[in-house]
């Protein structure tokens, strides 16, 4: 709840929120006013046998039978003119001396003395089409501002929270999969938007309107009022038992969504896969498992959601017969006022019994928000020191100082220590698994290394910020990212380079020969993850996009994997004419792209076993020379 209201009173959204609070206030004012009107207009003055009834301890008494003795005697105390006829104004005024005046009696007699409302239809039908302007006025301004807040809010959640998770390291990543990540940041923040304007109803609106109208209540009979303090304990132990149910099963519903969206996610990612090997129903049973799950949660959340109504409906309107008879003929009040008191009481319960089904939306946002800050609150694991410098340039040499790394318990990386000068293209070849796409990682600071020190230019990687840092370099990965935009767009990533440059890096990249045969050349859209190219395609457009950047580093993970021998030895061709213009390190298992690297350094099981040329590693490295051996009989 804390951090709902924290949310909720932001500076950016404070005077919103107070703007729809005064306008809560103002709907529940006209709302009474409407129904003070509807009071009035069914006020008819005392009845025949009201009027006429006998007088004891000075207060009229109930009774059926008028005989005309008693006619004659009030007739003629209420004709203290002795005109022979009486009018209401009279009769209402003899009445009122013997019955105590009320607020809606005061009110009217008030009302009547300046607008003269008893006679004159026309003020009457004026002041109920003003109430009505003025409710319809502030209805409108009440949940426009609901909406308002609601949107405001969703956005600036869903703001913060990416601007948040782009600052985390690649760990969380690792930790969370996509369909948690999008769930959170898309549901939750309408559920906690939400949540924030039942808040607002139920801890705001509803004292105001509860409290405001028992006063009203008070005013006009306080043995009825005392009925309401019977009925409030009774009303308040349902909402509360359902209150910690709905909580529960929110947080339940909340986690099988998740789980819900990764199970989808996997098949739209992997739905070649599971059509090739004819596994539609594996893909069918872990959906329907996971849907039938979301479902009994949502049956139970709405067992629980829909029973809170219908109890407190129940109370309510027993409470409501309960004044209206003890009103009626227990204190012989006129129907008028009952009417106006049971209109008061309607208006007491009604966000009483509201409170349930706002607390079942505040229960969802409190575990939503829970879910969202459990995000919000962690902390980056790679921050900029405070004396971080920016990396203006590359001079030197890149160091890998006895380095050791490891994800979770599992070393990747053991001691390893290698030098990169500038102009340099080096090589890092080995199995799958030795730790070759790590290494790649480390370099533009993805992750910190846990023993040993990278160096560049003679300083350490946290020296430098992180911006400045990969900045310096461009990378080619081996899963090519391409988003929904022009070709130009992609290979341009955001920066406003030329039409020219972007072309010259196309041409390095040799990306041109099938640029030029699309439709609208640099202007074609790229398909949702590039489904309008092929996978050579797309990995010549990702090395454009690190080309065009003329970065003085230049890393390549696996670059050439998805190209045909022709297109590789386009970017063979390429890679040697940045040869010495460019500091180049590259990731590769096809020997054939980095046969003229400067230096080839060999990994196995996460240490460096040798590092030479190609000539000195076919002599002295035995895995190497199996490897160059199978490139050979290829």
């Amino acid at each position: 709840m804390k951090r709902l209201l924290q949310i909720a009173f932001e500076q950016k959204h404070r005077f919103l929120i107070v703007f729809t609070l005064v306008t809560m206030c103002l709907l529940t004012i006209a709302t009474q006013l409407e129904i003070f009107t509807l009071g009035v207009i069914t006020r008819k003055g005392p009845e025949f046998f009201e009027l006429f009834a006998p007088i004891e301890d000075g207060e009229f008494q109930r009774t059926n039978k008028i005989t005309k003795e008693q006619l004659d005697a009030r007739f003629n105390a209420i004709d203290v003119a002795h005109t022979g006829v009486i009018d209401k104004t009279e009769a209402s005024h003899f009445y009122a001396q013997y019955r105590p005046l009320n607020f809606i009696d005061n009110v009217v007699g008030a009302l009547d003395t300046k607008f003269n409302m008893s006679s004159n239809v026309i003020n009457l039908a004026i002041m109920i089409f003003v109430i009505a302007i003025f409710k319809a006025v502030t209805y409108f301004a009440n949940r426009f501002s609901i909406k308002l807040v609601s949107a405001r809010l969703s956005c600036d959640l869903r703001q913060r929270y990416f601007e948040h998770i782009q600052s985390l390291s690649m760990s969380f990543y690792q930790k969370y999969n996509m369909g948690t990540i999008s769930s959170r940041v898309v549901g939750d923040a309408v559920f906690i938007a939400e949540a924030i304007n039942a808040c607002l109803v139920n801890y705001l609106q509803t004292p105001f309107t509860v409290i405001s109208t028992l006063v009203l209540c008070f005013l006009t009979s306080w043995q009825l009022s005392m009925i309401v303090f019977f009925g409030c304990p009774l009303l308040i132990i349902p909402i509360t038992f359902l209150a910690r149910r709905i909580k529960r099963v929110s947080r339940q519903i909340q986690t099988n969504q998740e789980h819900f969206t990764s199970v989808l996610l996997d098949f739209l990612g992997g739905v070649q896969t599971a059509k090739v090997f004819a596994m539609e129903d594996f893909s069918l049973k872990k959906y329907t498992e996971q849907n039938q799950n979301l479902t009994a949660l949502e049956i139970k959340s709405a067992r629980y959601d829909l029973s809170a109504r219908p109890v407190t409906h129940t109370l309510g309107m027993v409470f409501l017969v309960t004044v209206l008879l003890y009103g009626l003929y227990g204190l012989r009040m006129e129907l008028s006022d009952v009417f106006f008191y049971c209109g008061m009481l309607y208006l007491f319960y009604e966000p009483i019994k509201k409170f349930a089904e706002e607390n079942n939306r505040i229960q969802r946002g409190v575990a939503a928000a829970e879910r969202m800050f459990e995000v919000l609150d962690l902390k980056p694991e790679i921050l900029d020191s405070k004396d971080a410098i920016s990396l203006e340039s590359f001079n030197s040499a890149i160091e890998f100082d006895h380095v050791s790394f490891r994800y979770g318990d599992q070393w990747v990386l053991k001691d390893l220590s290698f030098t990169v000068k500038k102009g340099e293209t080096v090589a890092i070849v080995g199995p799958t698994g030795a730790g070759k796409s790590t290494i790649v990682q480390l370099i533009p600071r993805l992750y910190e290394v846990q023993e040993g020190e990278i160096r560049i230019d003679g300083r350490p990687l946290s020296a430098y910020t992180q911006k400045s840092l990969r900045e310096c370099m461009a990378f080619v990965p081996q899963k090519p990212f391409l988003f929904q935009d022009t070709i130009a767009a992609n290979i341009a990533f955001g920066r406003d380079f030329s039409q020219a440059r972007i072309e010259k890096a196309a041409q390095k990249a040799h990306a041109v020969e099938f640029i030029d045969q699309l439709p609208e050349g640099y202007l074609t859209m790229v398909a949702d993850g590039g489904k309008n190219l092929s996978g050579g395609q797309q990995q010549r457009l990702a090395i454009a996009r690190a080309l065009v950047k003329e970065s003085p580093i230049l890393v390549m993970d696996e670059a050439t994997s998805s190209l045909d021998s022709v297109s590789e030895n386009y970017i063979k061709q390429a890679i040697s004419a940045l040869h010495g213009q460019v500091t180049q390190i590259i990731i590769a298992h096809r020997l054939s792209t980095i046969q003229h690297a400067d230096k080839i350094i060999y990994l196995e099981k996460g240490t460096k076993v040798a590092e030479g040329t190609k000539d000195e590693l076919l002599k002295s490295c035995p895995g190497f020379q199996l490897m160059w051996e199978l490139l050979n009989r290829q």
